[in-house]
């Protein structure tokens, strides 16, 4: 990240604190916000989804399950719907901009992309941005960045 930019490293020793996680970042999304996951298979990022999801107040009747195949997920939140999207399929741009993403990406919903990493020119400034890696079988490292004091405001004291 450029410019003034906050960040914050915390480490996970487990999926359930990754979910945990999750469901204290849920509970500040507001409509708009897009949250960029960067990591390797396995690394946590749909656990992280389940938990903005419960955080966000989506019903526990909707399972959230990252849609590889399927690329775009609705999920309806209590403040505002949830667009998960996972990109690791996608060749390149086109196929972003096929998906409908400029669609998605709008100020109706929170927007949550896993591989973020493969779609880095369309991430919006003021993206809130969680890269994962491992450090071993079950502990994360999660490092957590912003651009906007504001939103590290949000972030302060439900996450850190």
């Amino acid at each position: 990240m450029t410019g003034n930019s906050f960040s914050v490293v915390l480490i996970s020793e487990s999926p359930e604190q990754t979910f945990q996680l999750g469901v204290s970042i849920g509970k500040i999304l507001r409509a708009g916000d897009f949250v960029a996951l960067r990591g390797e298979l396995g690394a946590g990022k749909t656990a992280l989804v389940q938990g903005i999801a419960k955080g966000m107040g989506v019903p526990d009747v909707y399972a959230v399950v990252s849609p590889t195949f399927t690329l775009i997920n609705e999920y309806p939140g209590q403040v505002a719907p949830l667009y998960h999207l996972d990109v690791y399929r996608l060749a390149g741009d086109a196929d972003l901009i096929d998906t409908g993403f400029d669609e998605t990406v709008s100020q109706t919903g929170v927007t949550v992309v896993e591989w973020a990493e493969k779609i880095a020119d369309f991430i919006p400034a003021g993206a809130i941005s969680l890269a994962f890696t491992y450090l071993d079988e079950m502990k994360r490292e999660i490092r957590i960045s912003v651009e906007q004091e504001a939103l590290m405001q949000r972030l302060k004291g439900v996450v850190f």
